[in-house]
């Protein structure tokens, strides 16, 4: 499939966008609970997707969330407590740079937790998402896929690129290796997760913009109908001539030098 040109691309972005200005007033006037959970390759694409739907949207509604590796007072926890903290309250959007999968994924094949730990998260995060849905949250699951030779391609442009070489951790440089691995621990997360009232949707995003299109589009399908009228906002004409700012105590630095 021919790649997408960005000129194509944010013209059919812009009305999605548009659409999820109006799910988020519907999220807010109807009190609902949503966490979209976003997994996948390294490189596939997560920030740029979180990022292409959060971008006009209220940061007080709508959070994104990213959490480090756990403290050691966190790993001994139960596995999902510090997740829970989280969680959205009535008309809130939590947006997830990777979840609680991080057990099925990277700490599975990386060897970061124990094969028991391992079999219990597939027993119980079912059960705890069920919890979720049943207490009104909607939850969705994506999972973004790309191929090993994009994957290489997006790895070696990190490593060239110093404003994004900070997206390239030893961790990911000894998981090039372990892309199998990763393909195994993905359908074994699959089979066990992927239950009716929490689903996967996988999402092919070798084109990270057509990926991001199918991706907003099939969230807004998902949802029901999201048209709310935007409020009405009394905006009358200034009474006089628009004031100019005037400085006492200190005055605004020099503009940046654009001839640099």
């Amino acid at each position: 499939m021919k790649k997408l040109k960005r000129k194509d691309y944010e013209a059919l972005l812009e009305p999605l966008q548009l659409d999820l200005v109006a799910m988020a007033r519907w999220v807010q006037h109807a009190g609902k609970r949503v966490v979209v959970i976003f997994e996948g390759r390294d490189t596939a694409g997560k920030g740029g997707a979180i990022n292409a739907i959060a971008e006009h949207l209220n940061p007080r509604q709508c959070h994104v969330l990213a959490l480090p590796k756990p403290t050691e007072r966190e790993a001994s926890q139960w596995y999902f407590q510090r997740y829970v903290p989280h969680l959205p309250g009535a008309g809130e959007i939590l947006l997830m740079d990777r979840s609680w999968y991080n057990r099925a994924g990277v700490e599975k094949v990386m060897g970061f937790c124990t094969d028991a730990q391992y079999k219990a998260f597939l027993q119980q995060a079912p059960a705890f998402e069920k919890l979720l849905t049943d207490d009104g949250i909607l939850l969705f699951k994506y999972w973004l896929c790309c191929d090993q030779d994009k994957q290489e391609e997006r790895f070696a442009e990190r490593l060239d690129d110093p404003l994004k070489r900070w997206k390239l951790s030893p961790i990911d440089v000894q998981a090039r290796a372990k892309y199998d691995e990763y393909t195994k621990a993905r359908e074994a997360m699959l089979k066990a997760t992927h239950t009716p009232n929490a689903p996967w949707t996988l999402v092919d995003f070798d084109d990270q913009k057509r990926g991001r299109l199918t991706l907003i589009h099939h969230l807004l399908e998902r949802l029901p109908d999201t048209r709310v009228p935007e409020a009405k906002v009394d905006f009358p004409p200034l009474k006089a001539k628009p004031c100019k700012e005037r400085y006492g105590v200190l005055e605004p630095i020099a503009d940046f030098d654009v001839r640099r």
